[in-house]
C-alpha cells in the first residue's frame, strides 16, 4: 500500500514538471515578439511625467532673453570671501571678442590663466564661444539682465593644481564695469 502511495505521489510530481510545449514552427520571430513589444511601449506610457510649473516660478512674468550682440568692455579684479581673487581685461564689440585675458588665483588650489592668443573664437550668438586650439577647452560669454557672465567649460589644462575643481563664471556688471 505504501509503495502505491509513493507512485502515485512520484506521478503527480511528474506531471507537474513536465516543460511547456515549444512554440510551433509557424509562427515567425516578429509575432513572437509583438505582444513583449505593445506591452513594453504601454509600460513606458503608464511611466511618463507630465511637466509641471516650478512652484517659485508659478504667476511670474519671465522674459527671455534676448538675442543681441554682445558689447562689453573691462579691466577689473576682484577677491572673494575664501581668499581667491582675480583679474580679467576683456573687450567685446558687436560679438567679436577684440581682447581677452583672465587669470584666477584660487588658495592653496591653484592658478587658471586664459589668454585670447591661445583661443579661437567659433561662435558669436546667442553666445559668444571662444574654443581652445590644443584642448577642449571652452569660454563661453552672454549677457543676462544688466551683466555678462564668462563661463569656463573642460579648463582643466588652463589651470594648475586643482584650481579648475573651484573655478566660477566671472560675472562684470555692464553699468560700472567691476567683476566678482
Amino acid at each position: 500500500m505504501r509503495a502505491l502511495v509513493l507512485l502515485a505521489l512520484a506521478v503527480l510530481l511528474v506531471s507537474c514538471a513536465t516543460p511547456e510545449p515549444a512554440p510551433s514552427a509557424q509562427g515567425t520571430a516578429a509575432e513572437l515578439e509583438k505582444p513583449v513589444a505593445i506591452s513594453e511601449k504601454k509600460r513606458r506610457q503608464d511611466n511618463q511625467i507630465e511637466s509641471q510649473p516650478l512652484k517659485h516660478l508659478a504667476g511670474r512674468k519671465l522674459k527671455p532673453i534676448p538675442d543681441k550682440e554682445l558689447d562689453v568692455r573691462t579691466r577689473c579684479s576682484f577677491k572673494d570671501v575664501q581668499g581667491g581673487r582675480g583679474s580679467m581685461d576683456l573687450q567685446v564689440t558687436k560679438a567679436e571678442v577684440k581682447r581677452f585675458v583672465a587669470e584666477v588665483t584660487i588658495p592653496k588650489q591653484g592658478l587658471c590663466r586664459f589668454d585670447m592668443k591661445q583661443f579661437e573664437q567659433t561662435s558669436k550668438m546667442p553666445n559668444v564661444v571662444l574654443t581652445d586650439r590644443e584642448s577642449a577647452c571652452t569660454v563661453r560669454m552672454w549677457e543676462q539682465e544688466k551683466g555678462v557672465t564668462v563661463a569656463f567649460n573642460s579648463c582643466q589644462a588652463k589651470c594648475s593644481g586643482d584650481a579648475f575643481s573651484y573655478l566660477w563664471p566671472i560675472l562684470v556688471d555692464t553699468r560700472s564695469g567691476r567683476c566678482a
